[in-house]
């Protein structure tokens, strides 16, 4: 079974390479620069000893009868301790290759007692220097070392001559150990900066992917039905961002939730009630229990039933079309007026019944539009039912209709309790009922507002709504002059309380 491999241990695993990566590199040049760095530093110090010596030779030299005498004493004194301080061989030879003085600051093994003449002759004739050299088999091992001349001026001649060489040497192994020394210095310095870096990086990671985590709970946790959970939000970074836009999904996805739970209760109610009184009457006709001359009385009922039913029906097609994108306009030049007209004729029963006054139709004229005639009856037909719903009794329907170059304006006002300021800005949403008792609009299922918006916006029109609590509510929707259409925005935000 393979383990898995979360982000937390990827990015941790891919940081943590990175930095034993960047160590690694750093230790090898840090190793071979100072490697580099000691040896030109051995090599000056060398050079420099091995000239002091020259010097100091070449100083104590004494001339008589053209043999040249070496002070041999104070060489016995000064070699010693300038080869311990300086961890040093330091090798005075003659010109045929004979040490004649010898100080021992290493413990490199001598296999010879005369310097090999390659290397004494490109010490007299200039510098010798190599960084391996075992002096043709001197040294038992390779060593650093400089040789230089010691040079004195001959009374008979006048001129500056090389009579001797001095070489100093120094084992490679003391680079070796510079080396270990350093490597080791720079192991235990990126042992601490590593562990260091890697609490960092772990807590870092951790809070990085903590948010994530908790995501991903909560996304399972909305899988299982509960919309409860929340990502708490500590930043605003990216990240911070992310969980409050995830918040934000986690909210509509709970309203939404709450809302089909609602839309689900609402159809099942309105399509039992009536199914059940559809039921009841034609069973009560057909067993005899309700007598011959009351059964148009009853039938009447059955037959306001089924237009309710059908009336549901059609509404819940008409949401079917917005949400798949078929609600297509089949746009012609009609009489608005007489559609206003036709629609308040259809609702004159109740108008009558609650003794509602319709105002603004008296001196009504012609007024035509270009859109779908069918369409914008339905526009019209839900809100004259809204008004006349909420309307309270005796109170008045006032309709409007106006003109101008570019566009054509109804307004539909009446009389009632208003809408609440926090309500105005919800009611054109899917589901919103502001009637929560349903005391009023049994019928309703919130979503006759959405359609009415959605049509509008289909006709590249535009739909507002205001209040006066308590006194009156006023719907105003226009329509452009030339018609154009435009693609209809169906948002899928979902309130959970009831709809004008």
């Amino acid at each position: 079974m393979l383990m898995k491999k979360t982000l937390f241990t990827k990015y941790l695993g891919m940081t943590c390479l990175i930095l034993a990566g960047s160590f690694c590199i750093l230790g090898l040049l840090m190793v071979t620069l100072s490697s580099n760095d000691w040896r030109d530093s051995q090599k000056s110090n060398l050079t420099r000893l091995a000239r002091s010596v020259s010097t100091i030779v070449s100083n104590g030299m004494t001339e008589s009868d053209g043999t040249l005498a070496l002070d041999t004493a104070r060489l016995e004194m000064l070699l010693p301790s300038l080869s311990k301080n300086n961890e040093c061989d330091l090798l005075l030879t003659d010109t045929c290759g004979r040490i004649l003085a010898m100080s021992r600051g290493s413990n490199v093994a001598l296999k010879k007692d005369t310097v090999p003449s390659s290397p004494l002759t490109q010490a007299l004739s200039g510098t010798f220097y190599d960084q391996r050299s075992t002096l043709d088999g001197l040294y038992g091992e390779p060593c650093f070392v400089v040789g230089v001349p010691v040079s004195v001026t001959l009374a008979q001649t006048g001129q500056e001559t090389p009579v001797a060489a001095v070489f100093a040497c120094i084992a490679t192994h003391k680079q070796t150990e510079f080396r270990t020394d350093t490597l080791k210095l720079f192991l235990l310095a990126a042992l601490a900066a590593f562990l260091i870096t890697f609490c960092a990086v772990w807590a870092f990671t951790y809070n990085l992917t903590n948010p994530l985590h908790r995501m991903a709970s909560a996304a399972r946790a909305f899988g299982e039905g509960d919309f409860s959970v929340r990502v708490p939000v500590h930043s605003r970074d990216e990240i911070g961002e992310l969980a409050q836009a995830f918040n934000s999904m986690a909210d509509s996805l709970a309203i939404s939730e709450n809302a089909r739970r609602s839309f689900i209760a609402n159809i099942s109610h309105e399509l039992k009630t009536p199914m059940t009184t559809i039921a009841g009457f034609i069973d009560g006709i057909l067993d005899g229990t309700i007598p011959p001359n009351q059964q148009r009385h009853y039938l009447q009922i059955v037959s306001k039933e089924v237009k309710r039913l059908s009336r549901l029906v059609r509404t819940m097609l008409d949401l079917s079309r917005i949400d798949n994108g078929e609600l297509v306009l089949h746009p012609s030049r009609f009489d608005l007026t007489q559609t206003v007209l036709s629609t308040m004729l259809t609702f004159e029963q109740p108008i009558e019944k609650k003794h509602i006054e319709v105002r603004g139709l008296e001196d009504s004229q012609p007024l035509f539009v270009d859109g779908d005639p069918d369409m914008i009856h339905q526009v019209v037909y839900n809100l004259v039912e809204n008004a006349v719903k909420f309307t309270n009794e005796g109170g008045y329907i006032a309709v409007s209709m106006q003109e101008t170059p570019d566009r054509t304006t109804v307004t539909i006002e009446n009389s009632g309790d208003g809408l609440a300021p926090e309500e105005l800005a919800q009611i054109f949403d899917r589901f919103y009922k502001t009637d929560k008792s349903r005391s009023k609009d049994k019928s309703g299922m919130g979503l006759g507002l959405y359609i009415v918006k959605t049509i509008l916006n289909l006709h590249g029109g535009e739909i507002t709504a205001r209040s006066k609590e308590g006194e009156s509510c006023v719907f105003t929707f226009w329509l452009p002059r030339k018609h154009k259409q435009v693609v209809p925005t169906v948002t899928a935000k979902v309130v959970s309380a009831p709809k004008k």
